[in-house]
């Protein structure tokens, strides 16, 4: 009977059900998801705020084995999301692998068995021949270091824990961020608050949203026109990696990318005063590009000030600033995204010789294709370090790191038990030296932002294309590995 390996996925967002769907299908491995929340869905599962909604166009917002073409808008919104995430994973058969309610703690190699350790905060230990931690990288809500923060009296939450029993009519709001998030729900609660006043850090980067709600008619084409939707999706595929080349290496496209910016402003800011707030000081790109065309109008509303001066602290009734002025609100909401370079914690990761992840990771996340680490047999990530993008769609990224993990655990099914994969040291320096020295030379070094650890290191995301990624990633070279045996297999 041929060996299957057993598999640890940890998350059950898109990544982790992309691996759950990789690795089990054939029969290949024996997969079992843990998930710490009660449900699947992952960020989508989170994020509940007023507006939440992708921003990559919905036809490239779905797995390439499960493609869906009756998305109710052309930026699909949260809830039609999350249901594709449900669905896909009832057609599928992947909810009969995810364990809910179960958050994992601690990750332990055992160099006796060649099999990874899981404890659960219930104190449950599993094993498993193979770890696929599929955390994600925006799954931990970041709070700024703000002194008073747990003073003030009234309701106060993070964009990604919305709080919808807290009712926003007539209220006056305080709104720290600029970010993703923000522009997505501040203009949905400006409609009802009585003020919002928004604290902006930095001014970002926002292009037009060309969105709207898809008719009978599209879903029609989609349905019964042959080739229709594929077209549809390569063709935005395509236009995303336009937008990429603009962010890495083509300036011409990037000055004609901060131009459509510039005049989205223009168009809708005329306050000269507000303008110069809006106004961004860095390179376009540095800081994530955002898209919205109801956020200018919301800041140019009667009922929404933004303010700039830095904020000293927060006070039972509102908020204080350098200028020495209290800003007094009735709910303050923090849009200041997440922990984002900090991967895998809280988690406690041990790997080959009790090697610490924590301590490996100590001046920034790195692995080899964003997957493997040296030290770290049978572990692979999705998601990982340097994976995300400043375009495109992420699922095609996780997608081609399923794929890829699948060909390593097939071949461990081959071999059988007491084996593991581990990528060799001088392959994992050589890409990441290659890695670092591209996005040194890329527009995300020209500033502060969440894809930078504290030191300045670019932790988060891939400097190239997809296409690129997806090349270099369709197979996997055994030879970067070096085959790790147990203990007891050895003194056989």
């Amino acid at each position: 009977m041929r060996f299957r390996p057993r598999v640890l996925v940890i998350g059950a967002g898109f990544g982790g059900l992309a691996a759950a769907y990789e690795l089990s299908h054939d029969g290949l491995a024996d997969v079992t998801v843990l998930e710490k929340a009660d449900d699947i869905g992952g960020v989508w599962r989170e994020n509940t705020y007023p507006g939440a909604a992708c921003d990559v166009p919905s036809n490239l917002y779905s797995y390439s084995f499960a493609r869906k073409n009756d998305w109710g808008r052309r930026y699909a919104e949260q809830p039609d999301i999350l249901g594709y995430i449900h669905d896909t994973a009832e057609q599928f058969g992947l909810r009969e692998l995810v364990r809910t309610g179960v958050e994992v703690t601690s990750a332990e190699y055992d160099d006796g068995t060649a099999t990874w350790r899981v404890t659960t905060a219930s104190g449950e230990v599993l094993e498993a021949e193979v770890l696929v931690p599929a955390v994600g990288q925006l799954s931990r809500p970041s709070l700024p270091n703000i002194p008073g923060l747990d003073s003030f009296t009234g309701p106060s939450f993070h964009s990604a824990q919305w709080r919808h029993d807290v009712d926003l009519t007539g209220r006056r709001v305080a709104v720290l961020g600029t970010g993703a998030s923000a522009i997505q729900f501040v203009p949905r609660i400006r409609q009802t608050a009585g003020q919002v006043t928004i604290f902006q850090r930095s001014a970002p980067y926002v292009v037009p949203k060309v969105d709207r709600a898809y008719t009978d008619r599209h879903h029609a084409a989609f349905e019964k026109v042959p080739g229709w939707a594929a077209a549809m999706r390569g063709v935005i595929w395509e236009t995303t990696e336009l937008l990429g080349l603009a962010l890495t290496r083509a300036k011409p496209l990037a000055r004609m990318l901060q131009a459509l910016a510039s005049s989205n402003l223009k168009r809708h800011i005329k306050d000269p005063e507000l303008r110069a707030k809006l106004t961004p000081d860095y390179p376009i790109g540095c800081k994530r590009v955002l898209f919205s065309s109801d956020w200018y109008p919301a800041l140019a509303s009667d009922n929404v000030d933004v303010q700039t001066e830095e904020i000293t602290e927060v006070t039972p009734t509102g908020v204080r600033t350098a200028d020495g002025r209290l800003h007094e609100v009735d709910v303050i909401i923090y849009g200041t995204g997440f922990k984002a370079t900090e991967f895998l914690a809280p988690m406690t990761i041990t790997g080959r010789g009790g090697r610490d992840l924590n301590a490996e990771w100590a001046d920034g996340a790195r692995a080899h294709l964003g997957i493997a680490v040296t030290g770290f047999p049978n572990m692979f990530l999705i998601y990982g370090p340097n994976t995300n993008l400043g375009s495109s769609s992420v699922i095609l990224m996780m997608e081609q790191q399923a794929g890829y993990i699948r060909q390593i655990v097939t071949e461990l099914a081959r071999r059988g038990p007491g084996r593991a994969f581990e990528v060799r040291p001088s392959v994992e320096r050589a890409y990441d030296a290659e890695v670092q020295a591209r996005l040194d030379k890329g527009v995300w070094t020209g500033c502060d932002s969440w894809y930078r650890t504290a030191s300045g290191r670019v932790t988060t995301n891939w400097p190239g294309l997809v296409h690129e990624y997806q090349r270099r990633t369709r197979t996997a070279a055994l030879g970067d590995f070096q085959e790790v045996l147990s203990r007891e297999s050895s003194l056989v």
